[in-house]
């Protein structure tokens, strides 16, 4: 059949990086064969990598409506969303912010696939313009905290957390994160008053047990980090054990027998 022909010269052009030429060719043998679903699979495979991510997934998708017992037209699929669906995703909230700019949770999604692909000054910019679009967000402005912690930015982040936990005070995630945050800084007095704020809202969770017994060990504060350090212990005896083996934080306590008696178990 000639569609056939078209469809294999789509591929020897495609195959030697003639991408529009093979684009012609799978387009023809479409025309001529609109049930071919290897023609829609291959302008699909070529329309990926000319960056044209839409019309790609438009013909990997009419390629397994008609052919949905293919396994192929499943894998190729499954590829192209195991590769690009992030990139996708990132085109269609830049799509719906030109059209929209003020749509704040488009500039929030942006912000948030940016960080999981690991673009941090774009998604620190997107997660921004959220905030700016949505001041009133405490969620938006602990996620943008949450970045700018994992660059170091902590004085940054304190900003962001004290107005997130003034707009959510239940927020327990926001009080853990502005404790650590001022603990970073030197700001131990902060901390702890955070600390105390999450350890109300979550009174055996590990990490403000932990982390506050470990504020409370360099601070000389011996008994309190013992009671603390206890409620970590309880929930993960294992995990906080591990910890302890290289946390310095601890080391004004490590020796002390009601401190090694109580991580010996």
């Amino acid at each position: 059949m000639r569609s056939d022909e078209h469809n294999a010269r789509g591929i020897e052009l495609a195959d030697r990086g003639w991408h529009d030429e093979a684009v012609k060719e799978f387009k023809k043998a479409i025309e001529l064969d609109p049930g071919s679903a290897h023609a829609h699979d291959n302008l699909a495979t070529v329309y990926a990598e000319q960056k044209k991510l839409r019309e790609a997934l438009a013909e990997y998708l009419t390629a397994l409506r008609l052919d949905p017992e293919g396994a192929t037209a499943h894998f190729n699929l499954a590829c192209f969303l195991a590769t690009h669906a992030g990139a996708l995703a990132v085109a269609e909230y830049r799509e719906t912010l030109a059209l929209e700019p003020g749509y704040p949770d488009a500039q929030l999604n942006l912000g948030l696939t940016l960080a999981d692909q690991g673009e941090t000054a774009a998604a620190r910019e997107a997660l921004g313009a959220a905030v700016a679009a949505a001041p009133g967000d405490a969620f938006a402005r602990s996620e943008l905290a949450g970045l700018l912690m994992d660059e170091g930015d902590h004085r940054a982040a304190i900003a962001q957390l004290k107005e997130a936990t003034r707009l959510e005070p239940g927020n327990f995630e926001a009080w853990l994160d502005l404790g650590l945050c001022y603990a970073e800084k030197g700001f131990y007095d902060e901390a702890e008053r955070a600390y105390g704020r999450a350890a109300l809202l979550a009174p055996d969770d590990l990490l403000v047990n932990y982390n506050l017994a470990a504020l409370h060990a360099l601070r000389g504060q011996g008994p309190a980090a013992l009671a603390t350090l206890r409620k970590a212990l309880a929930a993960d005896p294992a995990k906080v054990r591990g910890w302890l083996a290289s946390d310095s934080m601890f080391d004004g306590l490590k020796g002390q027998p009601d401190f090694e008696t109580l991580v010996a178990g």
